[in-house]
This record gives structure tokens, sequence and C-alpha cells, in this order.
């Protein structure tokens, strides 16, 4: 019982291989199925999403905190999904919300230029020159949406267990390669293992809940200041670097909020003490 990722660019044959593993191994293969919720909760038509995702990350700042929405909402969607376990995913930074947890395995597929201008031209009946501007232009974009909107470079073989080019390895090839390595006990779910992605699920149902209020506020993985952590249904909402730059009032609310999200059994806020002194004095305190 495992959970597969992998990630593509446009006509490199990513998503037949996705598919493939998938039915070899008899796991659920998702893509679009992640995007259509994330449309219902942002509520923007699935479309003018589509060609957010396409075109540029400017259509995200039309709204307000619509970056912060937008990534909350496709993170709660997706790890909802692979909690069930034997899911194959090829989609949106799959990568990069499925981080440190142990039975994912991360695949990267690219392929060949000229196969894929070759594939361009068949399908769009376009030519050659036309079909290789609209390849790079792509590409071009979806790494742009990598680093803008989630900070991670797609491009970067740091970021996934196995890096496969499509060439002279055929997509057959790439199947049996990812379905050996998924049957491997390392990539294997373990009680630990899903104890990680049950907090990881949490944290993002929280975040989700609070967004609007807290847009400022980060589940674990992603950094930032004001920073969301769960561990059996406690979550932890706080900082180390500064003091929370909002009212009572606020954290109040946030704190109600959290409370009401399914799963949580307690919500603790944490705020540093201001420095006295050149000292830190009990860093944090519970409010």
């Amino acid at each position: 019982m495992s959970v597969i990722t992998i990630s593509r660019g446009s006509y490199s044959r990513g998503k037949e291989v996705a598919e493939k593993v998938a039915k070899q191994l008899g796991y659920e293969c998702i893509s679009r199925d992640i995007l259509l919720e994330a449309s219902e909760e942002f509520n923007i038509p699935e479309i003018r999403l589509i060609r957010a995702l396409h075109d540029s990350p400017s259509v995200l700042e039309r709204f307000t905190h619509g970056k912060e929405r937008y990534i909350s909402f496709i993170r709660k969607a997706l790890l909802q999904h692979v909690q069930k376990d034997n899911i194959v995913y090829h989609g949106l930074a799959g990568h990069f919300f499925l981080l440190n947890i142990p039975h994912v395995l991360k695949i990267r597929i690219i392929a060949d230029m000229e196969e894929r201008v070759k594939e361009e031209v068949k399908r769009e009946n376009i030519s050659e020159e036309k079909a290789r501007y609209i390849l790079k232009k792509d590409d071009d974009e979806r790494r742009k949406w990598g680093l803008r909107v989630y900070g991670v470079d797609t491009w970067d073989s740091r970021v996934y267990d196995m890096v496969l080019h499509i060439k002279t390895m055929t997509v057959d090839d790439a199947v049996d390669l990812i379905c050996q390595a998924i049957r491997k006990p390392v990539f294997q779910t373990t009680p630990e293992s899903q104890k990680i992605l049950n907090n990881k699920l949490l944290a993002a149902k929280v975040h989700a809940a609070i967004v609007k209020v807290l847009p400022v506020a980060k589940v674990t993985a992603d950094g930032g200041v004001v920073r969301i952590t769960a561990d059996d249904g406690i979550i932890m909402i706080g900082s180390t670097e500064a003091p929370l730059n909002v009212n009572h009032e606020m954290l109040y609310e946030v704190k109600t909020i959290a409370e009401r999200t399914e799963g949580v059994e307690e919500v603790i806020i944490c705020t540093p003490r201001k420095l006295e002194e050149h000292h830190m004095i009990n860093p944090f305190h519970n409010i």
C-alpha cells in the first residue's frame, strides 16, 4: 500500500505512464479530480482555474489572498485523496504537498523534445516551428508556476526519487521500473508513515478553514512566520520568529474555527514573549 506522484510536462507521456502504472498495480489514478474540488471550494469556474494554471499566477492575485487560498484548497483536496492509499497522482505539485511522507514515491517524467514536437504537430495540425514554440512556452510557464506559487523548481531532480527520460526508454519500461520501485519495503505504508500523513491532513484542514481569517498562517512544511502543526488531534498555531501581528479577537476567532474542524481535539495558540534585556524568557506561552 503506497502512493505515487508523477510530475510531467505536456506531451511527455507522463499521463500515459501514470494510467498504466495505476492499472498494473490496481491503484486509483487521479489528476483533474483535485482541480475540480479546488474549483468548487475556491468558487472559481474550472475553465478559469485551468487558464490561470496555464497562463500566469497573476490571475490568483486578483483575489484577496488568492495564492494562499488556492494552495490551501489544493493541498487539502490532495491529502484527503492520498489518505486512502493506493493512489497514483499526476498533477499539480504532488512532490511539494507530500514532502517527507516515507510511503510516497516521487517520479519526474521527461521526454525528448523532438518527439514532443512530433506529437504536438500531429494533435494540433500545426508546423514544427509553432509546435516547438508552444511546448517551450508551456514548459517555461509550468516552471514559473512552481517557483512563484509553490516555491519549488519542478526541474530540480533532487525533489524526486526517480527521474525517467522517455526516449531510449519506452513508456512500458518506465511503468515496469516504477512498479518495481513501489514494491520496495521503503515505500510501503507503515503506522509511522500513516501518522505523518494524517497529521499533515489535519493541519491542512485547519489551514483551509482559517486561511481567510489568518492568511499569513502556513503549514509547517511551507515555512513562514505563523505555522500550523498537528500531532494526534492537537493543533498548534504560533510563531517562533516574531509575535503574531493580530489582535486577541482575531486569535479567538482563529482558535474557535480550528476547534470546529473535524478531527481536532485541542488547539494551542503560541506566541513568543518579548525579549527582555536581550534574553529570551520562556520562548512560548499559551494564550
